[in-house]
């Protein structure tokens, strides 16, 4: 057996990252589901989806580390249906579930926002949008070469409206489905916004105001925060930790 840590040890660390109280979100972030008090092994991923669940705990893991957790908008919370199915398999299983939605996004170093714009090559210098969460900085490259390592570090085809063609000097980034942040990152200079999805005004804000437009997917954005926060966490409680990607289209 590999080294162990408390329950509590491991949430203290997540907390002290994460600051989750400086955040007004839709959801519980932190443990929304109670295991066992004994940590050894993290498994980290996208979304607290029944496969992911079934997947980690065959894995071998004892806690699950994600970024979507149990709830999300709209929820009414009644544990019925899919929400039953994947409480009772944790609690079968006396897995403990930790999730952090925007406070995971927004860290500085180990984000979601962060670590995209590393694969991007890309480094905020300013935040803007609603809790900050948007990142922007200088532009690296013209439009065509930022979709091409877009396509390539993330593994899909994203969507380019391209605006007016304007030279990008500046590069605003959300990750997962921040498309409701076009207009405040616009205000903030950018160029170029580049997020997870697109909905129907945001094709016409490109063209009518000339700031280029990509969706590169809300999952494959979002694949990086938590397995980063994951790897420090496991790292500093001497734990083992395994990243379960789980293919969403989306």
């Amino acid at each position: 057996m590999g080294a162990m840590a408390d329950r509590d040890q491991v949430e203290t660390c997540l907390q002290a990252l994460l600051q989750p109280q400086a955040f007004k979100d839709y959801g519980p972030n932190g443990l929304q589901v109670e295991g066992g008090p004994q940590v050894r092994r993290i498994a980290s991923g996208v979304t607290a989806s029944l496969a992911f669940i079934d997947a980690a705990i065959d894995a071998g893991a004892d806690t699950l580390l994600v970024h979507h957790g149990l709830f999300w908008r709209g929820q009414d919370g009644r544990l019925t249906g899919w929400l039953a199915a994947r409480v009772r398999r944790l609690m079968a299983a006396n897995v403990n579930l930790f999730a952090y939605h925007l406070p995971l996004d927004a860290h500085a170093e180990l984000g979601n926002n962060a670590q995209l714009g590393r694969r991007l090559g890309l480094v905020a210098d300013a935040r803007f949008g609603e809790q900050t969460l948007g990142f922007i900085g200088p532009a690296v490259s013209d439009l065509d070469a930022l979709v091409d390592t877009a396509r390539v570090q993330l593994g899909r085809e994203p969507l380019l409206v391209r605006g007016d063609g304007r030279p990008l000097r500046r590069v605003a980034w959300c990750t997962g489905g921040a498309q409701g942040y076009f207009e405040e990152a616009i205000a903030a200079g950018a160029d170029v916004f580049l997020t997870g999805e697109i909905s129907e005004p945001q094709a016409h804000l490109a063209r009518e105001t000339g700031v280029a437009f990509i969706a590169c997917g809300h999952h494959a954005t979002e694949r990086y925060g938590a397995p980063a926060v994951a790897a420090f966490v496991a790292a500093q409680c001497g734990l083992e930790h395994q990243f379960i990607e789980v293919e969403n289209p989306a």
